[in-house]
């Protein structure tokens, strides 16, 4: 339906658009709960940069088309509330919430552009950039998330994507008994990518959620290493799990596998 809204729109003919779903749902790791769909809605029309050092990106001529974030996003505005009156939210500051109804769930629809970001030795990787409605910018990376959860998956005979459902129901659980605050469900999914594959193949569901869960608990104390290659991922790779732009905290994933280890009913 997000398609056919913005493939009506008369001020995207001629656009280079992609619509496609990202997140938990496109990775197969979202539950019941949190049934709620991502969908970006990709400009191709102009690609934004980064570079590691100043030159690492050859020269290109600068963009002078109409497709600026303001435009892209007053645009898709129009063409959901087209399709979808009465049920757009366009107050978030990212993205555009589409109500459910008897015939479908939420989404949340992300307008973004083109992104790729050049390394200092060569070579270079795409991603999305998107603008926030107060006009400050991020990088997404969904191919990567993508890519790595589903090698992940295979490595741990499919163990992966299972084990980090078994959690969000864990997490959706203690928030509704209120033994625990809600943890944002990538977190879990990224914290679960973190732990050694072998742990994914013991013998049993219980040996293996004890598992993570312990090695969360440990791998998690004390102060972010120095060493970069002690330091905990994303699913996609290309950024640090914990660093100062996120919204979440070593201590407070510790927290989380605790609680979960109590309230699972574990024994030290």
């Amino acid at each position: 339906m997000i398609c056919e809204a913005v493939a009506a729109h008369a001020a995207f003919e001629g656009c280079r658009l992609s619509v496609y779903a990202k997140g938990s749902y496109a990775n197969n790791t979202n539950v019941r709960t949190d049934s709620d769909v991502d969908i970006s809605v990709q400009c191709h029309e102009v690609e934004y940069w980064g570079e590691a050092v100043p030159g690492a990106r050859p020269p290109s001529p600068s963009y002078s088309g109409i497709w600026t974030p303001a435009k892209l996003r007053s645009e898709l505005a129009a063409a959901l509330a087209s399709k979808f009156p009465n049920q757009v939210d366009g107050t978030g500051s990212t993205a555009f919430r589409i109500h459910s109804t008897s015939s479908r769930v939420d989404a949340d629809v992300v307008p973004c552009f083109d992104y790729r970001y050049y390394f200092a030795g060569g070579g270079s990787r795409a991603g999305t950039k998107i603008f926030k409605a107060s006009g400050t910018s991020l990088e997404n990376w969904p191919a990567q998330h993508l890519e790595n959860g589903t090698e992940k998956n295979t490595a741990t005979g499919t163990a992966f994507k299972k084990v980090v459902r078994i959690l969000k129901r864990t997490e959706n659980a203690m928030v509704e008994a209120k033994v625990s605050k809600a943890l944002a469900s990538y977190l879990v999914e990224c914290l679960v990518y973190n732990c050694p594959n072998p742990i994914f193949a013991r013998s049993s569901w219980t040996d293996v959620v004890s598992g993570i869960l312990v090695h969360v608990w440990e791998g998690l104390e004390g102060a972010e290493p120095a060493e970069e290659s002690e330091r905990w991922l994303e699913v996609n790779r290309c950024k640090y799990l914990f660093s100062g732009a996120q919204g979440w905290t070593r201590a407070e994933s510790r927290a989380f596998a605790k609680s979960a280890w109590n309230y699972l009913g574990y024994k030290s």
